[in-house]
């Protein structure tokens, strides 16, 4: 049953979710909304059934100490909203949990009640996946949705990407046959350096968030943390001399097919975003990345990775840049009480 008791009159709100599991390479997209849960304090206003969508051998549940008394934390999915003031005022509905185990369907059908009952106008679901780019340059992340009209007015791709599936790829299936807008953004993450956390991939993904609703996400310390992580990644890497010829082919590959990108349009973007930061009072505080001459991490083996050639995998060419809609990478649960 949806209970919505408490739950204001939102403004223009934006659905954001992410799910921990297959989908959620580095946890790059479940920090994400776990970062803005946190930057605009977040009430959480329900939470689904953790008997309903999970297994518990899968995800299992932990006990804690509370003042003596011993508490259960039950694997499961919370929605959570945030208001975003200033000259434009919009509300987000988050939802973070785990992929669920079992029923999918009605797992999505319950999700998409509260999109309806909350007046939501836009639903963006977040993910990342392994792909074939180096950690020197900016993360590749790429915008899809199964709807021809919302990819020609915002500017996306329209996914045709046909094969195994995880949450991401129903969830947004199941918004377009129910009539709701709905996007997938999907960053692609090094798979040679594929270690949760990934702040440079959590950072690529709320610019692009940006981008596509209009906002101005504070950042707190996620552009210092992303400018730290790909230091210790150079520093980690720079001791096997096999590693400088494996990222190199990487980069010059990227930058090759890159070169016409340089156009007025990104330029354009990037201006807006600068600006969008300057009347915050957070000018210049996003990273920026440059072609490196440090060794950098090793030559993967070459065997097989979980679940290539599928939906979890990068279908990346040798640019790096992500396919229509993969998913990848795994995660521990991360909730909290029921």
């Amino acid at each position: 049953m949806i209970e919505l008791e408490g739950v204001p009159e939102l403004v223009d709100p934006v659905m954001v979710a992410a799910f921990e599991g297959w989908n959620d390479a580095g946890d790059a997209a479940s920090a994400a909304v776990a970062h803005l849960d946190k930057e605009w304090k977040g009430e959480v206003f329900a939470a689904l059934d953790a008997e309903d969508y999970y297994d518990f051998q899968v995800n299992r549940p932990t006990v804690w100490l509370d003042g003596g008394v011993r508490k259960i934390t039950w694997p499961t999915t919370r929605l959570s909203v945030v208001r975003v003031g200033g000259d434009k005022p919009r509300d987000l509905v988050l939802v973070r949990g785990i992929e669920p185990s079992m029923r999918w369907r009605s797992f999505c059908n319950e999700i998409l009640g509260f999109a309806h009952e909350l007046g939501v106008e836009l639903v963006v679901i977040m993910g990342a996946l392994l792909g074939d780019t180096p950690h020197t340059r900016p993360v590749p992340v790429s915008g899809v949705t199964s709807d021809p009209d919302l990819a020609r007015t915002m500017d996306l791709e329209e996914t045709k990407y046909e094969g195994p599936t995880g949450i991401v790829g129903i969830l947004q299936e199941a918004c377009t046959h129910a009539g709701v807008p709905a996007v997938s953004l999907w960053a692609a993450v090094p798979h040679y350096v594929s270690q949760p956390p990934n702040p440079k991939a959590t950072l690529a993904l709320l610019n692009r968030l940006e981008d596509l609703i209009g906002l101005r996400i504070p950042l707190g310390e996620l552009t210092e943390d992303a400018r730290a992580w790909q230091v210790g990644v150079d520093q980690l890497a720079a001791e096997d001399s096999e590693v400088a010829e494996y990222v190199q082919s990487l980069e010059e590959a990227r930058d090759t097919a890159e070169l016409p990108e340089a156009s007025g349009e990104a330029i354009a973007r990037e201006f807006e975003r600068y600006l969008r930061r300057r009347d915050g009072g957070e000018g210049g505080a996003y990273l920026r990345d440059t072609p490196s001459d440090r060794t950098r991490p090793p030559k993967p083996k070459p065997t097989q990775r979980p679940g290539q050639g599928t939906e979890g995998e990068s279908d990346s060419d040798d640019s790096g840049s992500p396919s229509d809609s993969s998913e990848s990478g795994s995660s521990e649960s991360d909730s909290s009480d029921d």
